[in-house]
């Protein structure tokens, strides 16, 4: 298993630091492709589950988020979203035959609004000041922080953190991703000139907040009994499974970068 991890990872990780340095419209392409694939995994799912979630419903707010973000047009967000709201209704109103349609209508636009707002933070941070820095930073502390997280816990995990959630995972799992984290925060906070104290600072907001995306998309499996959100990835599941908790961090390190710069 660990070496199909790594295998995975040394495939995956040059064509996204391609995709980051080159930015631009190179970046939307591959976060386009990654959170359309994120989608189609959870749309998977959900029909496991005896929902029927529709790609109208699911990919125009993901489509729409993306290209607001691609292009800074914020000021347009309450148009989008009115207009988001009226179609996918209206759509989901003309379906027939449908058993749950207030939960399938729900759960895609859901997801669409999820994984567009904050997938698009990926392109808004790469847009800033010095965003390619900032852009690593969310990254690298985010991997390094699961990587401890994961070594840890395989090698001293006994008390269980969320067992109905997660079984794998563990408080002293948590402990060391805390502390990887804090670690790479400190360290890569150097390329935008951060002190010690908001190093630390950019550390925690990874430790505590990447577990949560993490269990956020756990919690969608378990109810739906799928254990993986798929299995494009060998060794780590499906595409959501790599993006869970990024979707949590990047937004974070986003605004921290606001706020700092």
């Amino acid at each position: 298993m660990l070496r199909t991890r790594v295998l995975s990872a040394a495939i995956l990780l040059p064509i996204v630091a391609v995709g980051v340095y080159l930015g631009g419209l190179w970046l939307f392409a591959l976060m386009a492709a990654a959170l359309s694939l994120a989608a189609w995994e959870f749309r998977g799912m959900m029909r496991k589950g005896g929902f029927r979630p529709e790609f109208p419903c699911l990919y125009l707010p993901l489509a729409a988020l993306l290209v607001l973000a691609q292009g800074r047009w914020d000021a347009y967000l309450p148009l989008a979203l009115t207009a988001l709201f009226i179609l996918t209704l209206s759509w989901q109103l003309l379906l027939p035959g449908r058993t749950t349609p207030t939960a399938d209508w729900a759960l895609a636009l859901g997801m669409g609004l999820y994984l567009g707002w904050m997938g698009g933070h990926f392109l808004r941070i790469r847009a800033l000041d010095n965003g390619l820095a900032w852009a690593a930073i969310a990254l690298v502390t985010t991997w390094i922080s699961d990587s401890g997280a994961y070594f840890v816990g395989t090698w001293l995990g006994r008390h269980k953190l969320a067992p109905r959630l997660s079984p794998k995972k563990t408080w002293e799992g948590i402990v060391g991703g805390w502390l990887t984290a804090e670690v790479a925060g400190v360290l890569l906070g150097r390329l935008v000139g951060l002190t010690v104290a908001q190093g630390l600072a950019i550390g925690l907001a990874v430790a505590v907040l990447a577990p949560f995306g993490d269990l956020s998309i756990s919690m969608m499996k378990r109810q739906v009994g799928v254990k993986d959100s798929g299995n494009l990835i060998p060794g780590h599941g499906g595409m959501l499974d790599r993006l869970d908790s990024l979707l949590f961090v990047v937004p974070a390190i986003y605004y921290f970068a606001t706020w700092f710069r």
